[in-house]
């Protein structure tokens, strides 16, 4: 494959993994960290950056994509957990989401609010999405060539007029958990951008699209999906970094609620009332490319769970869906669809460790088995605590685990799910071993 249509596959990468949520999460980072903002952006794009891109070459390895690696632990168990991962970050919250933010930030500010303006936004919104969406082949294309330069080409404006003409006075002291353990929290808040959920679904996409370029063998489709990756997470990493410096410096212009606010701020003292269409253009452009890549990878896996849908019905429906939640109830799905969030993430981490060290315990389903029942406890209480539900004794029990404060009580239980899978399996292998000996005796 060219190198230009490798590069054209990772911009595309790109732009699917950055959506409105990646936008606003460096600048609050930047302003918090202060004089320690090196060690907290490092952190946060280890776990940002680096997590969902191995995931994408975990699933490059992995015959079947996703579905394939749950079903290791069981049938049952991948066919729910994928299904469950999709409809969360696709039509049931991310898309909705996404587009709803891109009202907000880009019509919103000029417009202000109806009903019937929100309506006909979204209308147009998710129109140019299924068009494009319908058309995966074309995808790399379209967002590749087009879409993702003019975004970068908006973020580079803001980034680089913001790091040189925005006030250069000395970092403030770090607030906010960065005053102690900077990296690991900027690890955390990478943590919580869920991006390795967006990787599990596009993945997919990124697989079929090096298809469509003609690469069928296994380890060249690993080889250029992980470069397609590298450059994808080398330019997420570079607006991550930017973007972070404007929140060290906008930290003396005031105080900040979040990084839209940050953000909105910025572009204001940087370039008056034109900054609101700059902005506004970034936060369309970023949802859009997300949605586009959100729409496609959910058209591609329920056109492969349902034999009898084709992928344009299913692209079809699922535009329908987001359209109407963006408009119709958003809010009260918010509610439903963020506590599964919470629930697959560290099921999620979890699969993608085991599948790198399935050579190690040589893919014993006892071990995936353990693992995943550990981390699934937990990871059930977390999303009934995110429901907002009162477990009483059970929950305290569960705060108390280590790493809780950091959302990351699953990862003791995991490991003790790991080593009695490990156990337990060896123990197998020895009651076998006798049998097998006698078996052959006899004959």
């Amino acid at each position: 494959m060219r190198k230009k249509d490798t590069l054209f596959v990772g911009l595309m990468l790109f732009s699917m993994f950055f959506g409105a949520g990646n936008l606003i999460f460096p600048p609050f980072l930047g302003m918090s960290a202060g004089t320690s903002y090196g060690l907290a952006i490092t952190g946060f794009i280890v776990t940002s950056v680096g997590l969902p891109l191995l995931v994408i070459t975990v699933l490059s390895l992995v015959k079947g994509g996703v579905r394939t690696l749950g079903s290791r632990v069981h049938p049952l168990f991948g066919a729910i957990f994928t299904v469950i991962v999709y409809l969360s970050i696709g039509p049931f919250l991310g898309i909705p989401r996404n587009a709803t933010v891109a009202y907000e930030m880009g019509v919103k500010p000029f417009l202000g609010h109806s009903p019937l303006l929100l309506f006909l936004f979204t209308l147009v919104f998710f129109t140019l999405v299924c068009f494009i969406s319908l058309n995966p082949s074309k995808m790399a294309d379209y967002m590749g060539k087009w879409i993702t330069p003019t975004l970068l080409l908006a973020m580079v404006i803001l980034c680089s007029l913001g790091l040189s003409n925005l006030n250069t006075s000395s970092p403030q002291a770090p607030t906010g958990g960065y005053e102690k353990s900077p990296f690991f929290k900027g690890f955390i808040e990478g943590y919580s951008t869920m991006d390795a959920l967006a990787a599990l679904a596009f993945g997919i996409v990124i697989l079929s699209t090096l298809k469509q370029k003609g690469i069928q063998n296994g380890k060249l489709l690993t080889k250029y999906a992980l470069k397609a990756g590298l450059i994808a997470g080398t330019v997420l990493a570079l607006v991550y970094i930017g973007l972070g410096f404007m929140g060290v410096k906008m930290a003396s212009h005031g105080s900040f609620e979040n990084g839209t606010m940050i953000l909105s701020a910025a572009s204001n003292l940087l370039f008056g009332q034109g900054g609101k269409i700059l902005l506004g253009v970034i936060f369309t452009l970023a949802c859009f490319t997300t949605c586009v890549g959100l729409t496609t990878a959910c058209g591609q896996f329920f056109e492969k769970l349902i034999p009898k849908a084709s992928y344009k019905t299913v692209v079809l429906i699922i535009s329908l869906i987001s359209f109407m939640l963006a408009n119709f109830g958003l809010n009260k799905i918010l509610t439903v669809s963020v506590p599964f969030l919470v629930m697959a993430y560290s099921l999620t981490i979890v699969l993608i460790v085991l599948a790198i060290l399935h050579r190690v315990f040589g893919g014993s389903k006892k071990v995936y088995g353990c693992t995943i029942l550990f981390t699934g406890v937990v990871a059930i209480f977390d999303g009934l605590k995110a429901f907002g539900l009162d477990l009483g004794p059970v929950q305290e029990i569960a705060d108390k685990l280590p790493f809780a404060g950091f959302g990351l009580g699953w990862i003791v239980p995991a490991v003790a799910g790991f080593l009695i899978g490990i156990v337990l399996e060896k123990l197998a292998g020895r009651k076998s071993a006798p049998v097998e000996s006698q078996s052959k005796r006899a004959s």
